[in-house]
């Protein structure tokens, strides 16, 4: 079992930015990727972001030139800069990650909140 940790979410200004990490534990050897789901109030869970362990990224169109995913295979974590922010983007965030035994995200952290205030 992989187990995630997300830290750094928060209230920012309309146009601004913020940063949240993740930090994995457990089974992490089984991981292959990991990414960034949310989930707004009154919306579905969605894909934000997601990164391979090889480095290839994928972003959800709302989000794409606005922010950006990174990871540190070493170190276990990663992490996602929110640039240009809009009251839209206000959401609980998911750290999730992708295991060798699943073909889809199976992973998940506790969520942290982030608000964006217009």
């Amino acid at each position: 079992q992989v187990q995630l940790v997300e830290t750094g979410g928060g209230l920012v200004q309309a146009g601004g930015s913020l940063g949240l990490s993740c930090a994995a534990s457990g089974s992490i050897f089984s991981i292959r990727a990991m990414g960034w789901y949310r989930q707004a109030p009154g919306k579905q869970r969605e894909m934000v972001a997601t990164i391979t362990n090889g480095g290839n990224t994928n972003y959800a169109d709302s989000v794409k030139g606005r922010f950006t995913i990174s990871r540190d295979n070493a170190k276990n974590t990663v992490h996602l800069q929110m640039n240009s922010l809009k009251p839209e983007d206000t959401a609980v965030y998911y750290c999730a990650a992708r295991t060798a035994w699943g073909s889809t995200f199976n992973s998940w952290g506790q969520g942290t909140q982030v608000t964006v205030s217009s």
